[in-house]
């Protein structure tokens, strides 16, 4: 007797539906936080495609010339090495199914490779191909394909996931290009600064503050555009799962319209972290003592017990203007990003004090900060520390030291964002091996 072929698409319909706009819907949330293009080809070959019933995936990289592709990832029996490809495959451009696919920018079905002229023999024989092109501007940047050992096994509802796959895969792949050319741009102009002579260290410092302000700003545009236009999206979804609340009672759908919800709400929680950045977010300030909510905030997290809060008692009678919500998601942020960083047995501590701040103060702030008097709330954990590069870039939207699915890199972004809205500013101190500070600036209404 043969032995029997694997099948794609093993599910029912209905359930192999669900679970397809379950993991196109992770990975629209994942995309932002995925940091380079290496990751993001390995997740989509094998979080991505690996979930939607493909028997393999190989994903190919154009090379600058557009003339070869690169294997760069791979799934199933094609990468027995985990995320090492050992001898990558180099297809020219028009050669073999794969090559005509970037030579045309179309994608293609091979319903029997047996009968297809272009077929190249892999070492695992197969008799059905499907094969879609990544695509930036004009340009084929990738390809993405999957082969079956059964003639007849992909058809439309195959080639609509993986083209879908294939857009999304591009967008984020412009999305990096365009953050390498501005890092590019942003060490070139570092470096032709670095070459002015010391007579200039001054001038040097405030032109090198005055680009930084200019950068944050003109990400924080582009991240309040992008964040108002994906609201909008988002609130189409959520408005239509919670119409399917009345719809969807029986298992395992259900339980599948709860994860879209969460996807939804992890993605509604993206765009206020982003909307909090670019300084868009619609805030509620009110007078109060910031000693007291800090006290308040704390205490309602009980069951953090390596948290200690010692106020300066000069701050017991002053008040800032503060939106007590917006503080609260902030503070919960770095206690949380302290959390993770210090050992068991290491305390979290966190202090207020009162300070007059002038120009001639040398403060490394993050942003420039008026002279006038401040209260400064700061957040200490006695962790790893960081080290000098991580803190250039530590305020940068979805820059983030954590692994993939870990973190979006929005959290200390929202910080600075809320903390400028609110008149303010944030310093971060870290020493590699001791840990690190980070200091909140709120302007003070009352001081002496």
């Amino acid at each position: 007797m043969s032995e029997s072929l694997p099948q794609p698409w093993v599910m029912p319909v209905g359930q192999k539906e669900t679970a397809t706009l379950r993991t196109l819907n992770s990975f629209a949330v994942d995309l932002i936080s995925i940091p380079n293009v290496e990751d993001l080809f390995w997740y989509v070959a094998q979080n991505v495609v690996g979930r939607l019933g493909f028997v393999d995936c190989v994903i190919y990289r154009a090379d600058d010339a557009q003339t070869t592709l690169v294997q760069v990832a791979a799934m199933g029996e094609k990468n027995p090495f985990g995320r090492s490809i050992v001898n990558p495959l180099k297809i020219p451009f028009g050669e073999g199914i794969t090559g005509q696919v970037a030579k045309t920018v179309e994608a293609i079905i091979i319903d029997d490779l047996l009968m297809d002229q272009n077929y190249i023999e892999d070492t695992q024989a197969a008799r059905s191909e499907i094969c879609v092109p990544l695509i930036s501007g004009n340009r084929v940047v990738g390809v993405i394909d999957s082969e079956h050992p059964q003639a007849g096994a992909f058809g439309a509802a195959e080639m609509e996931v993986l083209t879908t796959i294939a857009a999304m895969t591009s967008a984020k792949l412009d999305l990096l290009a365009e953050a390498e050319r501005s890092s590019q741009r942003y060490h070139e102009l570092v470096a032709a600064h670095a070459q002015i002579s010391l007579e200039a260290t001054n001038r040097k410092a405030l032109e090198a503050e005055l680009f930084g302000a200019r950068k944050l700003e003109v990400v924080g545009r582009l991240t309040g555009r992008f964040a108002h236009e994906f609201n909008n999206l988002l609130t189409v979804i959520s408005g239509n799962l919670e119409f399917l609340e009345d719809f969807v009672d029986e298992p395992p759908f259900d339980e599948n319209l709860r994860d879209a919800q969460i996807a939804a709400r992890r993605g509604a929680t993206l765009i206020q972290s982003m909307l909090a950045y670019s300084k868009r977010t619609k805030l509620t300030p009110k007078k109060m003592c910031l000693t007291e909510i800090v006290t308040d905030i704390i205490a309602r997290m009980g069951r953090m017990e390596n948290i200690s809060f010692v106020p300066h008692a000069s701050t017991a009678a002053v008040d800032v203007s503060v939106d007590p919500e917006m503080l609260e998601a902030v503070l919960l942020q770095l206690i949380s990003n302290a959390s993770d960083a210090t050992p068991p047995g290491r305390e979290i501590c966190i202090t207020s004090q009162r300070i007059k701040h002038k120009h001639s103060d040398k403060r490394q702030l993050a942003t420039a900060l008026l002279p006038g008097p401040y209260i400064c709330l700061s957040v200490q954990d006695r962790g790893a520390g960081m080290a000098a590069k991580d803190l250039q870039q530590i305020f940068d939207p979805f820059y983030t030291t954590k692994p993939v699915g870990s973190g979006t890199g929005l959290g200390l972004s929202m910080t600075l964002g809320f903390m400028q809205q609110s008149g303010g500013t944030v310093a971060v101190h870290s020493v590699v091996g001791e840990g690190s500070t980070f200091q909140l600036y709120f302007p003070s209404i009352a001081f002496e």
